[in-house]
């Protein structure tokens, strides 16, 4: 069972992405468009745990050529991170100035999203790819194949 993933190829729509693809898309699009402000749903407070589908395919063959159990596997970093942290760090790598407002009038979601990931660490696998590097990388992914028709 795998935490929130992101990665290229990712679902950037603002009507139907997730928060993280979402959070860039509607940062970029401000950055553009030279908006001043970000507006986000809640109060930044949820933590999440996102994993890098690069670390989900490492996991999985991993687990294909190491594991033969029969128990259900949670698959994730064990990091957590909060909404606005999220919000600041996506920010930062799209270079966008402004302010970052969250709508305290919207839902904020559940408080706290974290998988157990003892037993996938303790058969010896970690993720390997850091947050900061991962939205990195998914952005270059965005600005390539996505960001043109996008805006």
């Amino acid at each position: 069972m795998p935490t929130n993933l992101y990665g290229p190829r990712d679902n950037f729509d603002l009507d139907s992405a997730h928060v993280l693809p979402a959070l860039i898309h509607k940062f970029h699009n401000a950055k553009v468009n030279n908006l001043p402000e970000v507006a986000i749903w809640g109060d930044g407070t949820p933590l999440r745990e996102f994993l890098h589908v690069q670390d989900l395919a490492s996991a999985c063959l991993m687990l294909l050529n190491d594991y033969d159990g029969a128990v259900a596997i949670n698959i994730g970093c064990g990091q957590e991170i909060s909404i606005l942290e999220l919000a600041q760090s996506i920010s930062k790598v799209v270079g966008f100035k402004g302010i970052i407002k969250f709508d305290k009038t919207k839902p904020i979601g559940t408080p706290r999203k974290l998988l157990d990931t003892n037993f996938l660490n303790n058969l010896g696998w970690e993720a390997q790819i850091d947050v900061l590097d991962g939205l990195a990388s998914t952005y270059d992914w965005f600005l390539n194949n996505n960001a043109k028709g996008s805006i």
